[in-house]
């Protein structure tokens, strides 16, 4: 959340609107992207530990494109996107969440109770992801996983 708070707040400066995109799991770790668009094309700005949850380059066509290009990066041990939610933080009324020198509790609780659009995919499609991810987890246990189809286009360069 908070690499994206601080990209709503720089892009503000030049003239993009503080959209962000809230992603919820089936594991209560939800994760939230700072959204633009450039060139007719939607992008984000994100950071993770996980490699496939960073930002993505403007390549996508929807909003709803980019939320799914989240989808297999997010199957871990435990993880699984089951909705999402575009929010413009200028609804969040009576709270800097710009410059607010105390903690952002209150705007995690509002992105946590924005309604969120549900995300259909099939089990089958999960249960192959997490079995994907089980045997390079036992394979390579400390290195970032980056084998996601599709990466070269979202990413802006080679490295995790």
């Amino acid at each position: 959340m908070e690499a994206a708070l601080v990209a709503a707040v720089i892009m503000e400066r030049h003239g993009y609107p503080p959209l962000v995109v809230s992603l919820e799991s089936q594991d209560n770790l939800d994760h939230v992207l700072f959204l633009f668009r450039h060139r007719g094309r939607w992008g984000a700005v994100a950071r993770s530990r996980d490699a496939g949850l960073h930002g993505r380059k403007p390549v996508f066509r929807s909003i709803r494109d980019l939320v799914w290009s989240y989808y297999d990066p997010y199957v871990d041990f435990t993880g699984r996107l089951t909705g999402y939610a575009l929010i413009d933080l200028r609804e969040f009324e009576g709270y800097d969440w710009r410059f607010s020198r105390r903690n952002m509790w209150k705007l995690e609780q509002f992105l946590i109770d924005y309604p969120h659009r549900q995300m259909r995919s099939s089990d089958a499609r999960y249960w192959r992801l997490k079995r994907k991810y089980r045997t390079f987890r036992r394979e390579h246990p400390h290195d970032p996983v980056v084998y996601y189809r599709g990466r070269e286009k979202w990413l802006s360069d080679g490295r995790p």
